[in-house]
């Protein structure tokens, strides 16, 4: 054993110890409720992206014109023109960030006094609280910089990745132990979930740039896009959604052929079916020319694609966080 970690020993323990007082400090969350915080955080989380696409919808990103406050000298809307609505709606999506932050913190409590020992959810669940503050000031660098479409897509995922950490705590809720555990399904077929999963992420990726790079920018008044030609990004967009298609029937083949239990296939079969209705309303849309209800749907079903896909990935093993 090296020095360095000879020395490093004392120094865990003693944050171990440190930690353990706090959370011994803390009213313990009943057993009944922590499923439920975690849960609510996740609908928090995919909440936020649909207001999210609202606000972008009905070009009010720039409705509260900087930030933290939504008018200069003041975080509340000054109304005065009352026939707009832009900065009520923007400062309604601020609004729930402060829920989404509540809800954050109550998900830290949940887990750290469930599951004193459990360290990996509690850095899940801490990740979840700094996500959270991280996205604020995103969301305010995306403000100050007349949403520039690369700030909004960065926004964006952002906001998938904490959809990402949000379902697998919510999964990781299911157990008492934390692992990794044992492989339900064929190393084979993990890595094909691991390989769907990486150009699922792709499919998002190059989603943003579709919508950075079509009609719906965000403002109404001063629209900002990629400069892509977006007839052309929709078709790579397209493309890579078959290329992921063909991976998520792939996978749940492999899945199913050499799973020992039913939840690994029942995780892929969610994937698949999402992925046929992301796939159904993204065609609708662009051939309908984009209408709002449509494109809200299809971000609805981008968050819910991350969810299954989490679950999907997350399934191939026992006590997977």
């Amino acid at each position: 054993m090296s020095s360095t970690s000879t020395l490093t020993q004392p120094k865990r323990a003693a944050a171990a110890n440190r930690f353990a007082r706090v959370v011994n400090r803390l009213p313990a969350a009943p057993a009944g409720w922590v499923r439920p915080v975690l849960v609510a955080n996740l609908v928090g989380e995919v909440g936020i992206v649909v207001t999210g696409g609202v606000v972008r919808l009905t070009g009010s990103g720039l409705g509260c014109t900087t930030w933290p406050e939504c008018m200069p000298g003041s975080f509340t809307p000054v109304r005065e023109d009352p026939t707009q609505f832009h900065d009520l709606i923007e400062f309604g999506n601020r609004t729930l960030t402060g829920v989404v932050g509540i809800l954050a913190i109550a998900t830290i409590w949940a887990v750290v006094t469930r599951w004193p020992q459990r360290t990996r959810m509690h850095v899940l669940a801490v990740a979840v609280l700094g996500g959270v503050l991280a996205q604020a000031v995103a969301g305010g660098i995306t403000v100050r910089t007349g949403l520039n479409p690369w700030t909004v897509m960065f926004h964006f995922l952002m906001s998938m990745a904490l959809v990402a950490v949000s379902t697998a705590l919510v999964r990781g809720a299911r157990d008492e132990e934390s692992g990794p555990g044992d492989l339900l399904v064929h190393p084979l077929a993990r890595r094909a979930a691991q390989a769907t999963c990486v150009v699922g992420f792709a499919v998002l990726l190059l989603g943003t740039v579709v919508t950075g790079s079509g009609p719906h920018s965000g403002d109404a008044v001063t629209p900002a896009r990629t400069g892509f030609d977006p007839r052309f990004v929709s078709w790579m967009h397209a493309d890579l959604v078959m290329l992921f298609g063909g991976l998520v029937v792939a996978t749940l083949l492999a899945v199913r052929l050499t799973a020992t239990r039913p939840e690994p296939t029942r995780a892929w079969w969610w994937v698949l079916a999402v992925t046929v209705g992301q796939g159904v309303i993204g065609y609708v849309q662009y051939f309908t020319g984009l209408p709002e209800v449509l494109v809200i749907l299809h971000m609805l079903g981008a968050s819910l694609l991350v969810v299954t896909l989490t679950l999907g990935l997350l399934g191939t093993r026992t006590r997977p966080v």
